[in-house]
């Protein structure tokens, strides 16, 4: 099986204040664009980007319940901040601007938020919102408090990233490579997924990991689509949840898993045969599985839209669409494991038309070679967009596929 390089963890540390700093810049100037003048924020991904704001992990209810808030307005001005946590909003977020965490899901909360907010920008001012609750949408009702989506304005500040969240992805790249090559030579006949879950997320926070954003995957593929879990479109059946099945000699591992440093996510996926090597079908399919990305890649610098990736990845399979249909050819990363730009999405033609490639933008390319009744091949490639192509943030090795 592969066993990426055991490499020191890139050594480069980001400014994060830095960081901050182009963030929020970027967020006013979409928010100007988009004529918004108070931006809410209530996504979590999104309050730490447009804050810096960390919280400790929890079950989806709590996590919800005491979700952090963030207020952006268009002035320029430091953001507000709402925490429950305020041991984690950064040294450099004014102390007046963070303020008692709210319960969003309750009326009085609600008003308390929309009480700031009125106090802040004028009750004209064009308002913006990326996630509502019932009690919020009914209070802004009762103030009669017109509101606009706030995706776009804080999806085009995402959208390309700077030099320092560059950085974190690849050092947390870095430390997702780094635990896998030591976990990788203890996985054998009688290893039990969830075994490997626990001994990678320790591997991984001994190097400094500061989160766990997907739950580690390793799939024993089924050798046809009709071996394996049962789908309402037919198709090839992936991810599915880690279980305490031992593995037996030559299984077919697909492996995928997202570590987060600083708020910004890695993304590993590879192929992995239990005690033994890969055989040459396998290795005919990581063969055209390299082929589909390096074609992708001839295609991938600015100006070039998705429809360009797709097509040329579409050819290079022989006119056959190399991945899962649920899923994407390519999707981003950053503050979230999946976010734009997406490429090659059950949109359409039309949509990957309009997603156009800028410098800054980074590709997880997760295409898939499958042959039904021999498993297929799959992994991942993360790559940012340079002015005059592309850089890899991720490395993969193929010690036994060629």
């Amino acid at each position: 099986m592969p066993e990426p390089p055991a490499e020191a963890v890139d050594e480069v540390a980001p400014d994060l204040a830095r960081m901050r700093r182009e963030r929020h810049a970027r967020l006013v100037d979409g928010m100007a664009d988009a004529g918004i003048e108070a931006l809410v924020l209530l996504g979590q991904s999104n309050v730490g980007y447009a804050t810096g704001a960390r919280v400790p992990a929890a079950d989806q209810a709590r996590a919800i319940h005491r979700r952090s808030v963030a207020l952006v307005t268009g002035d320029g001005a430091q953001p507000h901040l709402w925490t429950w946590f305020p041991e984690g909003a950064p040294t450099d977020l004014p102390r007046d601007h963070v303020h008692h965490g709210l319960a969003l899901d309750l009326d009085a909360d609600a008003g308390a938020l929309l009480d700031v907010v009125d106090g802040v920008v004028t009750g004209d001012a064009s308002l913006a919102v990326d996630e509502l609750t019932m009690p919020l949408r009914a209070e802004l009702r009762a103030r009669a408090r017109p509101y606009t989506d706030g995706g776009p304005a804080i999806g085009a500040a995402k959208a390309c990233k700077t030099a320092d969240e560059l950085v974190c992805i690849r050092r947390a790249q870095a430390i997702n490579e780094e635990a896998i090559a030591a976990l990788a030579p203890t996985v054998t006949e009688g290893t039990r997924g969830t075994e490997l879950t626990g001994a990678f997320l320790r591997h991984a926070f001994e190097l400094g990991a500061s989160a766990n954003n997907v739950d580690p995957i390793w799939q024993v593929m089924p050798a046809s689509i009709a071996d394996g879990p049962t789908s309402v479109t037919g198709d090839l059946v992936f991810p599915t949840v880690t279980t305490d099945r031992p593995f037996e000699r030559g299984d077919v591992i697909w492996v995928d898993n997202g570590l987060a440093y600083e708020g910004y996510m890695s993304d590993y996926g590879h192929t992995w045969v239990v005690d033994a090597e890969p055989d040459a079908g396998l290795r005919e399919q990581c063969r055209r599985w390299r082929e589909v990305v390096d074609a992708t890649l001839d295609e991938t610098r600015p100006g070039a839209t998705a429809r360009d990736l797709t097509a040329a990845a579409m050819e290079a399979a022989g006119g056959t669409r190399p991945w899962l249909p649920h899923l994407y050819l390519a999707h981003g990363t950053g503050t979230e494991s999946a976010e734009p730009p997406f490429v090659g999405t059950d949109l359409g033609d039309a949509f990957d038309e309009s997603v156009v490639l800028e410098t800054g933008m980074v590709l997880v390319l997760e295409p898939v070679a499958w042959d039904d009744g021999h498993r297929g091949f799959r992994a991942e490639q993360i790559v940012t967009v340079t002015d005059d192509g592309w850089r890899s943030l991720s490395q993969l090795t193929w010690d036994g596929w060629e």
